[in-house]
């Protein structure tokens, strides 16, 4: 089934409930990230340019269901403002009947942000009341809140089924897109770069992408897991020793399946590691056998497996890319991760998604974030969606 999009419906002289994700970093009261602001941006032109009315709801933060200050989306609204071109005019409630008489008041081609929707405690838990105050505000609900789209919260999956039409705007249509139908279908070779900290965050990930790729690269302290299961020592590494028979269970399903499962043949390792003040102790390496010892911790894909690595990236079509190499935040532990960045970037024959989370921060770091295909908005979403559940927020909007 294919869900029905912005492009379905009639938008002249009607009020457009839009879900947007405009939980963005704000410093001083300033945007330090418009990501997410710039990927609402057609969605929002959209309804303004067929004479509708955008009316926003969002979240910020969480401020636990009730009204705090400091979670307040009126920068975001100065921000919008300024990517827009436009007033964008600030309504200091969601709900209720001053938003309603608000947003009454507004006229066509205009656009309104109103106060943070997690202000109200039955968000969350997807209260039909709240979603029906929601309801309240337009004539017809548009979704391109991709970020969220795997709860089911009142302005997310509740909203939906009590105001009608209810479709995806354009950015959840690319998101389901590029991670759906592109990925289901990719061309070949497929190569799948996985990081971050845990096996079991991204066991079901791993297990679905066995099914399609044709290599498959890990790093990040998952990687340390996967080698307790090949017998190696990790030393202090951030490891889950009780997932070693997941690593192996994966290891074996990859060699039935013939696909490439590369693991870092060395790693950059440090003595002490003091996240909190980005700095690190002695920098050290793992042995020729790849092993780590005690009172060393690793930080980073080493030299050898970025060549290694690569070199299968330059023969992709089609590469995904869902979490860092290694503690990239600290510059002596970044070079990994920014290296397989640059070589993403640089194969100009290959599609390449980047997928959410901590994944785009890293390659925005390393300022290659213009030069990949796509950039997922969705950090939770984008990995329930690859591990092939259901995503409450799309599954609510009308299908086709």
């Amino acid at each position: 089934m294919a869900t029905k999009t912005i492009d379905d419906i009639d938008l002249k002289g009607k009020k457009a409930v839009i879900r947007v994700d405009f939980n963005v970093p704000l410093k001083d009261g300033e945007v330090t990230d418009n990501t997410r602001i710039l990927g609402a941006l057609p969605t929002i032109r959209k309804v303004i340019d067929e004479g509708g009315t955008a009316v926003l709801l969002s979240h910020l933060g969480r401020p636990k269901g009730e009204a705090n200050p400091k979670f307040s989306l009126e920068p975001v609204a100065k921000a919008l403002s300024k990517e827009l071109g436009q007033p964008v005019i600030f309504i200091p409630e969601s709900r209720g009947e001053a938003a309603e008489k608000a947003v009454a008041a507004l006229s066509s081609g205009s656009v309104a942000l109103l106060e943070n929707v997690r202000f109200h405690a039955g968000e969350e838990k997807n209260d039909s009341d709240v979603a029906q105050d929601f309801a309240k505000l337009g004539d017809l609900y548009i979704n391109d809140a991709f970020g969220t789209a795997h709860r089911a919260h009142a302005s997310t999956a509740g909203i939906a089924s009590c105001l009608k039409p209810a479709v995806a705007g354009y950015l959840i249509q690319k998101e389901l897109e590029f991670l759906g139908e592109k990925t289901e279908s990719a061309e070949s070779p497929f190569v799948v770069i996985l990081g971050g900290a845990k096996v079991s965050d991204k066991i079901t990930v791993i297990d679905r992408l066995l099914d399609k790729a044709d290599t498959i690269l890990i790093g990040g302290a998952m990687a340390y897991t996967f080698a307790l299961a090949q017998g190696q020592t990790v030393g202090d590494s951030l490891a889950e020793p009780d997932k070693v028979d997941t690593a192996k269970a994966a290891l074996e399903k990859a060699k039935e399946r013939g696909v490439n499962f590369l693991l870092p043949i060395d790693n950059v390792t440090v003595d002490s590691l003091d996240f909190g003040n980005l700095s690190v102790g002695n920098i050290g390496s793992s042995d020729e056998n790849g092993n780590i010892p005690d009172g060393w911790e690793g930080v980073d894909i080493g030299p050898q497996t970025v060549e290694l690595y690569k070199a299968e990236i330059a023969k992709a079509k089609t590469i995904l890319m869902n979490g860092p190499m290694g503690i990239f935040e600290i510059d002596a532990c970044n070079k990994g991760t920014f290296a397989i960045a640059e070589a993403v970037a640089a194969n100009k024959n290959a599609l390449s998604i980047i997928g959410g989370g901590d994944s785009v921060k890293a390659v925005k770091q390393a300022g290659y974030g213009e030069q990949v295909s796509f950039i997922s908005t969705g950090g939770g979403a984008s990995l329930e969606f690859l591990e092939g559940k259901t995503l409450p927020g799309v599954a609510a909007l009308d299908q086709k």
